[in-house]
């Protein structure tokens, strides 16, 4: 039979689906399934927003505008606005979801082989996107004592050699929810100048910064025309992961002529993810977006007072998105992701977790940690937390400590 392209022989499993036939085997047995592995709400898309595409008199589903449509380009300048972004229409590429965006930019900016600095854990499809285009992330590790906040600034510039093209960063953080304020962006905007680099910021959960943080768009950066690139997306904010709409944000004409080329060959972005994404941009948007943000407060505080209580658990208190990560008590997280759904259940009920170690480049980290998105109502949310503290009593690779074995032998 034909071989497989080495990249294709290659190419990484995603940590939120790996484990999906495990969940359809536990479902099919009667067991409920709490999903904290993928970063899917279940908060409804605005109402109003969906009335729209319902009563839709368009007669053709079209091709649109490679660079997306102007109308909804010039509603994106008015939400920009928001936070002190001025742009033009023409420094906006739409995209088929922030995904395709990142990708566009990795095939823009970097030729392969070429690396890109990024804080780990890192989202883990950054590793497929990488993958695909043929370039290399080369990671500065953060820690969980620290709740994942940035090292240094020098740890960035003590990994740059001469194949390093860009600096890339999640703000506030997925997998970790921690929040990067405009002090440290600035100081990874004044290396990037002064090695002439490429800041790629994904600012997906931007609406999502909590504790009266105050968030900061990579674009207001003095003087960072250049250099500074946004992957934005609808998905999140507006619950709307099934659009498939996102954006590159750049003021740099250059790179802007060659992702509109690349635009061209694939056609077109998604004809109704574009009419819901300029419908959510209404004057009922704001609301829509506090009642979210204060929801999604609630989640991450039970979550964390929840793990607080567990025995062995280390954790921390995301400061945005609606992440956070764990470090468990056990012995690999993939055989205890993996126990969770074909070996355990709690009242009928069990929790899918992605995976730790999916969201380093270094090999050996994370082999003891989970990412947590609590996208679910407070009432499943608890129920998750039950099953998950009850899973950490029973597992059988439980590593414990030398207290909890003195309390065990006694």
């Amino acid at each position: 039979m034909p071989v497989l392209s080495e990249r294709g022989a290659r190419v990484p499993f995603s940590p939120f689906r790996k484990l999906a036939p495990y969940a359809d085997i536990a479902k099919e047995k009667g067991i409920q399934v709490f999903h904290l592995n993928i970063g899917q709400p279940d908060i409804e898309t605005p109402a109003y927003a969906m009335d729209n595409l319902r009563n839709l008199d368009s007669k053709i589903v079209s091709y649109c505008v490679s660079a997306g449509n102007l109308s909804y380009r010039t509603k994106l300048l008015e939400y920009y606005l928001k936070y002190d972004v001025e742009l033009t229409t023409d420094e906006i590429v739409v995209t088929n979801g922030a995904s395709e965006g990142l990708s566009l930019v990795f095939q823009t900016c970097l030729n392969a082989g070429e690396e890109v600095i990024s804080p780990e854990p890192f989202y883990a499809n950054y590793s497929g996107f990488a993958h695909m285009a043929a370039v290399n992330i080369k990671p500065v590790t953060c820690r969980i004592e620290d709740g994942f906040a940035l090292p240094p600034v020098e740890a960035f510039e003590a990994a740059i050699t001469r194949k390093t093209k860009a600096i890339l960063l999640t703000n506030p953080n997925n997998p970790t929810g921690a929040f990067y304020d405009e002090r440290m962006l600035t100081k990874l905007f004044l290396i990037a100048q002064k090695h002439d680099l490429y800041l790629i910021v994904d600012e997906v959960y931007r609406e999502f910064c909590f504790d009266d943080q105050v968030f900061f768009s990579a674009l207001n950066l003095s003087g960072a025309a250049e250099h500074v690139v946004v992957v934005d997306s609808i998905s999140k904010r507006y619950s709307a992961c099934g659009a498939r709409v996102g954006a590159i944000v750049t003021r740099n004409q250059t790179l802007l002529e060659s992702l509109t080329r690349y635009t061209k060959l694939r056609l077109s972005p998604p004809f109704f993810g574009q009419l819901l994404g300029e419908a959510v941009l209404g004057k009922h948007e704001e609301a829509y977006i506090q009642e979210v943000r204060a929801e999604y407060d609630r989640r991450r505080r039970l979550v964390y007072n929840r793990l607080q209580r567990m025995e062995g658990v280390i954790s921390y208190l995301p400061g945005g998105a609606f992440y956070c990560f764990a470090q468990f008590p056990i012995d690999d997280c993939n055989r205890f992701c993996q126990w969770l759904l074909e070996d355990f259940d709690h009242n009928g009920q069990t929790v899918m977790l992605a995976m730790g170690d999916a969201f380093y480049a270094t090999p050996g980290m994370g082999k003891k940690e989970v990412r947590i998105a609590y996208v679910l109502n407070c009432d499943d949310l608890n129920l998750a937390m039950d099953c998950l503290e009850e899973a950490l009593k029973v597992y059988p690779g439980r590593v414990w400590s030398d207290q909890e074995e003195a309390v065990d032998i006694l």
